[in-house]
């Protein structure tokens, strides 16, 4: 139940009553061997689709990629953050349906907006470990002054070994990894703590250690790849939380999506609890199949609201 928003406690504890509900089900689970086997399959069944022409053909068709412009009022900050603007890039599956060229025209268009903070929120890679070397040209295009910063995503993990090349090669381009870690940052003289957890499904999360150095009268963004993650996030200082994951459902037929990879409802868009909010984009790309269809490809373009004295 949807709690009044006076009633967020920014004096609230660092660390949670409650813990975020692991991911269950046969698609969407921590993986298990017959699980692990199940997504080795489709990540083979993916390639091929890849190869065949009509599926760039089709995919450039549905993607359709829409900058969405969203107001998030916090219910505490200084009055230098208010306007801040912040681009969140979720799920872009590179290597599946989309090229080199396709990263550094995105990419390219993030840059144009100029925004003050550019987060990656998990799953930059698809099906392949070297993915993410597709990036080399399009990450530099990006130049904002409070810089550039990236969780891990399920993809990223399964696929990475341990995110063994995907770590250094984004630090080697700039990128900060917040790996269950946070960061202070200030704008206009106003300050924020930008914290960042490790994957709910194959990561381990700790939103202690995340959180820790924060400040009790400064606002927290949390970057968590889940949006299930919330659930954990919203009691304590958390004032909001940037997630992707579910692709906005990739494939809605009346209304529903096929495969729900939410345990608790966080299809796409946004939620209040406990007066914290979470957002969760509709993410750039795709699996599987190169088709969306009710759930168009998303950059929320997150403009900053606080209170005014």
């Amino acid at each position: 139940m949807k709690k009044d928003p006076q009633e967020f406690d920014v004096s609230a504890p660092l660390l949670s009553q409650r813990q975020a509900p692991r991911p269950r089900g046969f698609l969407s689970g921590r993986r298990i061997t017959l699980r692990r086997w199940l997504s080795i399959s489709l990540a083979a069944a993916t390639r091929l689709v890849d190869r065949l022409p009509p599926g760039r053909v089709i995919h450039r068709y549905v993607q359709r990629l829409e900058f969405n412009e969203v107001q998030i009022s916090l219910l505490r900050g200084g009055a230098g953050l208010d306007g801040m603007r912040i681009v969140f890039l979720s799920d872009i599956h590179a290597g599946s349906y989309m090229n080199e060229a396709d990263l550094r025209t995105i990419f390219a268009r993030v840059a144009a907006i100029e925004p003050d903070l550019v987060l990656l929120g998990g799953d930059l890679i698809n099906t392949r470990e070297r993915e993410i070397l597709m990036y080399r040209e399009a990450i530099p295009l990006l130049d904002p002054p409070l810089g550039v910063f990236a969780v891990p995503g399920n993809h990223d993990h399964f696929w990475g070994k341990d995110l063994g090349l995907w770590s250094p090669f984004l630090r080697e381009l700039g990128v900060t990894i917040l790996d269950n870690s946070g960061v202070r940052l200030e704008h206009n003289g106003s300050a924020l703590w930008l914290a960042g957890v490790d994957d709910l499904t194959e990561g381990e999360p700790d939103l202690g250690s995340a959180l820790r150095g924060s400040n009790p009268d400064e606002p927290v963004v949390l970057l968590s790849h889940h949006p299930d993650f919330f659930y954990e996030a919203s009691p304590v200082r958390v004032d909001l939380t940037l997630s992707g994951h579910t692709h906005g459902g990739q494939v809605l037929l009346f209304g529903r999506a096929l495969i729900s990879h939410s345990r608790l409802g966080y299809l796409r868009g946004e939620f209040e609890e406990n007066g914290a909010r979470l957002y969760v984009g509709r993410g750039v790309g795709v699996t599987l199949l190169p088709i969306r269809i009710g759930a168009r490809a998303e950059i929320p373009i997150l403009t900053l609201r606080v209170p005014q004295e």
